[in-house]
């Protein structure tokens, strides 16, 4: 039977429901911990967190995928409690946002060794806790080009992957070339990949997402709610419209079957205030509304938001 791990075991793809496939409880860089400014004790985050989940769980969400890497504050004992409390099914990641958020110890790493490091979160777990990775993120660092360190992470996730069946996440799809390069002299199919952020207001003009789509690569647009419009906007934002549009022409394109979409939104974001209103409930408050209103009807939606990430999620072994 089809299954995923979550924080509090695996469970059928059928039970996945609605997946937001790309958010955060929390994301934070290195050392995020240290700054007295913006760091909020457990109680807060709680506070700020729980809400959020029981309003996704109450909408009709199911699965919320935690694209947080190793260094940026990933807490596997406190995913099982708001599971728990919340009656979400969450997904842990291991590997990394970005070679550039690897601390040293692992930035010194072999591929081997990152590879065995990511296949026992997998397969064991992930400390002490018994929660297990379901999928294993990976990213280029600043500057836009894939360096060495992005490189080794992304061939020993591609190992790691073949060896456990879990899939890939990627934080950009720009280098996209070096990407698939890597991904194919591994043998990993791109259909294990999801390659993220294909939709952001910084990345989306050099993303070549339909190239990628031919190759075989999922693609995700993942950064909805982000917009130019809101009081205060991220520097990756992008106008409403426009972000919808390129969407809905990718759908058009016949690519209905490898799209998957979601907000990548903190639920309290560490040592950094946030996007203040962005949550994970956009996709249910704002994006499937807009999706209808341009005519996508029930079966389309699904796809998107079940039937794609339950495939996507899916242990292939």
């Amino acid at each position: 039977m089809p299954r995923v791990n979550t924080v509090l075991g695996p469970i059928p793809t059928e039970e996945l429901g609605l997946v937001a496939v790309h958010e955060h409880i929390g994301y934070g860089m290195p050392g995020s911990e240290l700054d007295t400014r913006w760091w909020k004790t457990p109680e807060e985050r709680y506070d700020e967190t729980v809400p959020k989940l029981r309003q996704f769980h109450e909408y009709g969400g199911g699965t919320f995928v935690d694209a947080t890497g190793i260094c940026n504050g990933r807490d596997v004992n406190y995913y099982q409690s708001l599971s728990e409390k919340t009656g979400v099914h969450i997904v842990a990641s291991t590997g990394f946002v970005g070679g550039d958020t690897a601390l040293p110890f692992f930035a010194r790493a072999t591929v081997d060794y990152l590879a065995a490091h990511f296949t026992h979160e997998i397969t064991v777990g992930i400390g002490n806790t018994g929660g297990k990775a379901g999928i294993i993120k990976v990213g280029v660092s600043r500057g836009g080009r894939m360096t060495d360190l992005d490189k080794r992470i992304y061939r020993a996730a591609a190992r790691a992957a073949l060896a456990t069946g879990v899939p890939v996440l990627t934080h950009l799809a720009i280098d996209a070339e070096n990407a698939i390069a890597i991904f194919t002299e591994e043998g990993l199919p791109l259909d294990r990949v999801l390659f993220g952020h294909v939709d952001d207001g910084v990345n989306a003009d050099k993303t070549r997402d339909t190239w990628i789509a031919d190759q075989g690569g999922r693609i995700g647009f993942d950064t909805f709610g982000y917009e130019t419009e809101l009081p205060d906007p991220p520097f990756w934002a992008r106008p409403r419209k426009e972000r919808l549009e390129h969407f809905l022409r990718f759908i058009g394109e016949g690519r209905l079957h490898q799209v998957l979409a979601s907000a990548d939104a903190n639920c309290s974001p560490l040592g950094w205030p946030g996007v203040e209103g962005h949550t994970v409930n956009y996709i249910f408050e704002d994006l499937i509304p807009d999706l209808r209103a341009a005519g996508l009807d029930e079966a389309a939606i699904r796809t998107i938001f079940v039937d794609n990430p339950a495939s996507f999620l899916s242990i292939a072994n």
